[in-house]
């Protein structure tokens, strides 16, 4: 039963994550947004004591079953090893514990984490890695299968589906979306969940906490037979049957060990006075582990404060030529971040704000210092004053949460005009979309000669009102760059 229970809510929580990636309506969000901020690292970089706290207590309780159970990546691993043990049964052997490779990890994370070596962190947040392969790999084929009903459903007078475009935002993110699933599904195929006993921070960190935990797996050597079917189905390889003993610092309390006991040797329950089944193997690696641990359990506190489809045609006629990324000197960075250095500190790569943008403005970098962390650009639509989807899903606070009357104070960034690229100067005609077409009224047209009031006019920037929403570079018809463009700030400001 308690296996069931677990499957259950395994479920739930993978399907809801998973759908706030697909989701392009924004429907998903208003309900179960609240699963991508109760992630440990997203909660800790938010500096959501209360989440944090309470996944700590959790851990402390039951073990690692925020691994088994809320945590998307694991729930994937979970996944694959199922699929793989329908070829293969009792497939699983016990392990020793890499703990120097653990910890060491871990280490690692919290120096990059301090240091600000994004790219380092952005790679192993668990939550993150499967965002990406949501967010780049599903999400493709979640739209074209929707873009498919909304074909259908046309033929046949309904309007219950519409279609959406399916565009790469990024192919460097891309790759390394592609290459995680890869890796992970293969390291999952054949061992279960190596990936979250060795490499992944949080599951190290929580290991460390689910040792101490009050209810546990725990055999009972009088029942135990020695038919070691608990260790060939532990898909953390942390049951050392031979000696009756559980690694609880790798057990993410699957309940598979118990479903496959036929002698019913092993209970979940609390620890009991004057027994021996709870001294986990190799005890004198792991309290050497906690040791090395505990060395890097300040630096962990300090971090913990201190972090907180193309349009081609123009009426069927004439062909148009696609914009291009203007050369900017500060990428631009969404209204509630505050500007590069925040945003680039707290943000993760999870890309939900990416999925989540209804005007396609977010993409993720491929600059190195911000890799795949998402910047704004324009070139299929524009920053609406009125839209704070972004801000509404960020978990981590790398955006916080702003109302459309906060958003149309911030500056973001201010409009560059290039005269040599305006249609007016090039072409002889009259356009004024730049201008028209601003929110905030910070572009004026003047002629060009002004003893000539009739002659052609050319926009003026008022920098001190624009607020960078792009709206004159998006809707600029000049190409392939627009005679307009938007330079990002990095401190954001009030206006």
């Amino acid at each position: 039963m308690l296996r069931k229970i677990r499957i259950v809510c395994a479920s739930f929580f993978f399907l809801f994550i998973t759908l706030l990636f697909l989701d392009f309506t924004g429907t998903i969000h208003a309900w179960f947004g609240w699963m991508a901020k109760i992630q440990f690292l997203p909660a800790l970089l938010a500096l959501n004591t209360g989440v944090v706290i309470g996944l700590v207590v959790l851990t402390l309780l039951l073990g690692r079953v925020y691994c088994s159970v809320i945590c998307p990546l694991g729930v994937f691993q979970d996944i694959v090893s199922w699929i793989a043990g329908k070829r293969k049964k009792n497939r699983f052997r016990y392990s020793p514990a890499l703990s120097w490779l653990r910890y060491g990890v871990l280490a690692l994370f919290l120096l990059a984490l301090l240091a600000g070596i994004h790219t380092f962190v952005v790679l192993l947040a668990p939550y993150s890695a499967y965002g990406r392969m949501a967010a780049c790999l599903l999400a493709p084929l979640y739209q074209w299968g929707n873009n498919l009903l909304a074909l259908w459903a046309e033929h046949l007078d309904s309007y219950a589906f519409y279609s959406t475009e399916v565009w790469m935002k990024g192919i460097s993110t891309f790759v390394v979306s592609l290459v995680t699933f890869l890796l992970l599904v293969i390291l999952a195929w054949r061992n279960g969940r190596t990936y979250c006993n060795t490499i992944c921070p949080v599951g190290t960190l929580l290991g460390f906490f689910a040792g101490y935990a009050w209810l546990k797996p725990r055999i009972e050597t009088s029942k135990c037979i020695d038919c070691g079917l608990c260790a060939r189905n532990c898909k953390a390889s942390c049951i050392d049957a031979k000696n009756h003993r559980i690694d609880y610092s790798r057990c993410v309390g699957c309940m598979d060990c118990i479903e496959k006991c036929h002698t019913h040797a092993i209970h979940y329950a609390p620890a009991q006075a004057g027994t021996k089944t709870d001294t986990p193997a190799n005890g004198n690696e792991v309290d050497r582990s906690r040791r090395r641990f505990l060395s890097v359990t300040s630096l962990f506190a300090t971090t913990a404060l201190m972090k907180a489809q193309e349009k081609t045609v123009d009426g069927g006629l004439a062909l148009i030529e696609e914009k291009q990324i203007p050369a900017r000197h500060t990428p631009v960075s969404p209204a509630g971040s505050g500007g590069m250095r925040h945003f680039a500190q707290h943000c993760t790569a999870c890309q939900l704000c990416i999925s989540a943008c209804p005007n396609q403005v977010l993409r993720p970098s491929s600059d190195w210092e911000r890799f795949m962390q998402p910047e704004i650009s324009f070139e299929r639509g524009y920053c609406r004053p009125e839209c704070t989807r972004c801000s509404e899903v960020c978990p981590t606070g790398a955006i916080r949460q702003i109302t459309a009357a906060e958003k149309s104070s911030i500056q973001t960034g201010h409009a560059v005009f290039i005269p040599e690229n305006c249609v007016v100067n090039n072409d002889g005609v009259s356009c004024g979309n730049c201008a028209r077409h601003c929110p905030s009224g910070a572009i004026q047209l003047v002629p060009v000669s002004p003893d000539e009031p009739e002659s052609a006019q050319l926009p003026v920037v008022d920098e001190e009102r624009c607020i960078g929403c792009g709206a004159c570079e998006y809707l600029c018809p000049a190409r392939p760059f627009s005679a307009i463009y938007v330079e990002g700030h990095e401190r954001h400001k009030i206006i």
